[in-house]
């Protein structure tokens, strides 16, 4: 299943995945994302979409930010 929105991403990256969403895990997808000619990217485009890519963008940011207000806490 593709998620569609931000909770069910996040689920599934966290628990079904187990991937721990670090800050640095986080910018490095960012990073990559942000660059459409990226392998990766284009890989992502071609199976997925240009709209999933924008959420993907969307998600991670708001992972970012999470993390942040987390650590200011």
């Amino acid at each position: 299943m593709i998620p569609q929105s931000y909770k069910e991403w996040h689920h599934c990256i966290v628990y079904e995945c187990r991937i721990e969403l670090t800050e640095e895990f986080i910018q490095k997808r960012l990073e990559v994302l942000n660059i459409e000619t990226h392998q990766e990217t284009r890989r992502l485009i071609s199976l997925y979409g240009k709209g999933h890519l924008d959420k993907l963008i969307t998600w991670f940011t708001a992972a970012s930010k999470e993390k942040a207000t987390q650590l200011n806490s």
